[in-house]
């Protein structure tokens, strides 16, 4: 009997030591009582060595795949066939943090999906869509889609719900109800919906308020969605990041919103090498086209990778191979543009290499010539789809579109306050701010509870533009209603135009226990309503950085290479300038060929930019930019452990309401700011001719400016981008070339702070006129209108003196002509 007992004793014990060695031996020392320790999976066994992808030799030839089309807005609830029902949502957990995703599946792989480092959705109604690019093995994958949110503690969950669509497809429906701290919820993705290539991802919010049914209540709701919680997974080894061409465009981002190239280049300072590695950048970029998109440069080793990068090796064979030993025999005697698998990772590495330079460039050629086009060719959209979808058409002249083909869908709507956004774009050379009109035409129905009050609001880039009240009581129908918005606020580049109808109602004042959630519609939006653009001014103007940040105006239209100055070619210098020329190849639509010079005088009267610390900027590219070249020696950052450093600018405000007369100009001030906000009439709108610049000199708040100014002779124009040294020319490029900050650089200066996080802009006082298309006599007329529209007092003079003319000629003929007695 006691060898019985003591061999069951021995069974226990054994199979209890075989359930303790599932998890690898940890021999690391003990840990704090409370901490739990997630069992490691025993990792696979590295790859012998590096092998790269099959390719036909001497040159492996990275082939760009086929534009996927983009799926159009999906149907509106209006008349039409029913939406497919919408699946429930497989869990919901709650999260730790705002930055707390759910544990990530064994055997799974994970792509994020939103482009922005935060995606809010507010007021009652709300739709974001963008695109996110699949290669073929995640689209055949069996896939789910994960979300984390936190609304506002204001939300009514009965009457809430986020709807999360693919291709236009729901997929799930969540009911808003995580006011105490993040949520995640997963959705399955039916099979066959995902598709290589181009997917639309679009989230919808509708909310109601727990309480409240007024106007201003509806500002109250919000659900925010987190980047790092958002995210596809795939199942299977198929999925794995993608070893092809297609590596490029499908890079994604990772869970902050930012996508990175990291490039590393043993010979980065080496002459000859700054020319194709900015034209690699330039290539990598239109190829991903992705909006938060940073160039990291290094010599030293392979950086490790993740989501949302892209490790790039480029260099000779040679210079290669003690950084990466796997290194393909074919480098040493043709160009090769490969994916090789990096042994550490696994992750997929973009291969650049050949027996010298130039065999170097070539294979850069190989990735990046799919990318070009002719200056001569016109693009019909911006693409703007990786984080708004679809793509901004652009208007060159009389056009209208309907606004289904701009996103917008039929919409039914119960609420208070209803928005929807689209976006359109126009040329750099855009000339009608001060006088053109453009209309859009309305098809929209309302109810008989819509109150007197209400209005339809028109907004531009976030400035209102328009209003249309609603007089009656008996509801209505609009059919094409003209509604007339001024072109004031529309930009080169990329503009967003809103639509907004506020709504009251007799039950919205009442406000009785239940009716804030609203079941009858009492509005609606189609989405056969248009916008018409007019025919408007085209012409150039110089300087102009809104233009060069909406379209890279004028380097995107350049035939010949750009002259490129950079004060020294390290690490940071050279990132910014991959990150800032990346940014505008993508505005482009194509890489912009430059050539690096060594000095000012070389360059002429051509298009050129600067790039690098200030006290290395030449003081004749200063000087045309009107900077003070005095900046070089004493533009330094504030830090913090500086005292007693006074900034001007505030410290001149402070006298200026001390000193006597100080209260007589504030009250000057309020007038002309009166006068500018109801009229639009300003100081400089009062002179008779615009004024000279005056001499710009950086605070030391500041940590990057971007200036331009003509070169010279005034044939070109040239760009400045400065910085106190090297890292802040670095860190402040990243920041500014973000896509929520891109859009705010106008006027002839803009300037950053990294302490402050502001960007503030130095409108253009003078500027030149640069003629971009062939001379016609109604483009002139549309040029001196807006131009006198601008210049008021020249306007009233010429009136005048034409009003004189006429009284002098027709006193002349009467004496000719009439009878003398």
């Amino acid at each position: 009997m006691r060898s019985i007992v003591a061999a069951s004793l021995l069974l226990l014990n054994a199979s209890a030591f075989a359930q303790a060695q599932t998890a690898p031996f940890d021999m690391s020392g003990e840990r704090p009582p409370g901490v739990s320790i997630a069992p490691r999976q025993t990792p696979p066994a590295p790859p012998a060595a590096a092998a790269p992808v099959p390719v036909t030799p001497p040159v492996t030839v990275l082939p760009a795949p086929a534009p996927q089309a983009t799926p159009g807005p999906g149907p509106g609830p209006g008349p039409g066939p029913a939406p497919a029902p919408v699946p429930p949502a497989i869990a919901v957990q709650p999260a730790a943090t705002a930055n707390t995703a759910p544990v990530q599946r064994p055997g799974s792989v994970r792509r994020y999906v939103v482009p922005f480092s935060k995606l809010g959705l507010s007021g009652e109604y709300d739709r974001r869509s963008w695109s996110v690019y699949l290669t073929q093995e995640q689209a055949a994958a069996k896939a789910s889609f994960t979300f984390a949110y936190q609304n506002s503690i204001v939300v009514a969950p009965e009457a809430s719900a986020l709807t999360v669509y693919l291709n236009n497809r729901p997929i799930g429906q969540q009911r808003v109800g995580s006011p105490d701290g993040p949520s995640a919820v997963t959705f399955a993705v039916p099979p066959g919906l995902l598709q290589p290539g181009a997917n639309v991802v679009t989230f919808e919010a509708a909310q109601r308020h727990r309480t409240d049914c007024s106007i201003q209540s509806t500002y109250e709701l919000w659900s925010n969605i987190d980047p790092a919680g958002t995210y596809l997974s795939f199942a299977g080894s198929d999925a794995v990041e993608p070893a092809s061409a297609d590596a490029i465009r499908a890079i994604g981002v990772d869970g902050a919103g930012k996508t990175e190239f990291d490039i590393v280049v043993p010979a980065l300072e080496q002459p000859g090498t700054t020319k194709p590695l900015l034209r690699l950048a330039q290539g990598l970029s239109v190829l991903s086209s992705m909006p938060n998109q940073i160039f990291a440069f290094g010599t030293a080793s392979l950086p490790a990778g993740g989501p949302g990068k892209l490790s790039v090796l480029v260099g000779t064979a040679a210079e290669l191979r003690p950084l990466f030993p796997g290194l393909p025999s074919g480098a040493e005697s043709a160009a090769l543009a490969a994916f090789v698998t990096d042994p550490r990772s696994g992750s997929p590495v973009l291969l650049i290499s050949g027996p010298s330079w130039p065999a170097v460039s070539s294979a850069i050629d190989t990735i990046v010539s799919p990318t070009d086009r002719s200056a001569d060719i016109r693009r019909d959209v911006l693409t703007t789809e990786r984080w708004s979808a679809p793509n901004a058409p652009l208007v060159f002249s009389d056009t209208n579109i309907a606004l289904s083909q701009l996103g917008v869908k039929t919409t039914e709507f119960s609420g208070r306050r209803l928005r929807t956004s689209f976006n359109i774009a126009v040329p750099a050379d855009f000339y009608a701010n001060a006088y053109g009109e453009a209309k859009v035409l309305l098809d929209a129905a309302y109810t008989d509870n819509v109150l007197p009050g209400s209005h339809i609001d028109i907004y531009v880039n976030d400035n209102i533009a328009s209003t249309v009240p609603i007089t009656t009581t008996t509801g209505g129908i609009l059919r094409h209603l003209p509604i007339r918005v001024t072109m004031r606020h529309i930009k080169p580049g990329l503009n967003t135009v809103a639509i907004e109808a506020i709504l009251m109602t007799k039950d919205d004042a009442a406000c009785v226990p239940g009716a804030t959630a609203g079941a009858n519609p009492r509005f609606a939006l189609f989405d056969t309503s248009e916008l018409h653009m007019p025919d408007f001014a085209r012409v150039g103007q110089r300087p102009n950085l809104a233009a060069m940040a909406g379209t890279a105006y004028p380097y995107g239209r350049g035939t010949e290479p750009t002259p490129l100055f950079i004060d020294r070619v390290d690490a940071d210098t050279l990132s910014a300038a991959a990150t800032l020329l990346g940014q505008m190849a993508v505005m482009a639509g194509h890489p912009i060929p430059v050539e690096t010079v060594a000095s000012p005088n070389t360059i002429g009267d051509r298009d050129a930019i600067f790039i690098g610390s200030i006290s290395q900027m030449p003081a004749s590219a200063l000087s045309q930019t009107n900077i003070a070249t005095a900046s070089q020696a004493s533009w330094r950052p504030v830090t913090d452990a500086q005292t007693g450093v006074v900034d001007t600018g505030t410290a001149f405000e402070k006298w200026n309401s001390k000193v006597s007369g100080g209260v007589l100009r504030s009250r000057l001030t309020a007038f002309r700011e009166w006068l500018w906000r109801n009229f639009d009439i300003s100081r400089s709108s009062l002179q008779f001719v615009p004024g000279a610049e005056e001499i710009f000199t950086p605070p030391n708040t500041a940590s990057l400016m971007v200036a331009q100014g003509s070169s010279p002779a005034g044939a070109g124009s040239w760009t400045v981008v400065a910085a106190p040294s090297a890292k802040d020319l670095r860190e402040g490029v990243e920041v500014l070339t973000s896509q929520l900050n891109w859009p705010q650089i106008s006027g002839h200066i803009t300037t950053y702070s990294s302490k402050t996080g502001k960007i503030e802009a130095v409108p253009v006082t003078r500027f030149d006129f640069v003629p971009s298309t062939p001379w016609s006599i109604a483009n002139y007329r549309l040029i001196a209108a807006n131009w006198l529209s601008t210049n008021i007092l020249s306007y009233a003079s010429l009136l005048v003196v034409f009003v004189l003319l006429i009284g002098v000629t027709t006193s002349t003929m009467l004496k000719k002509l009439g009878r003398s007695k």
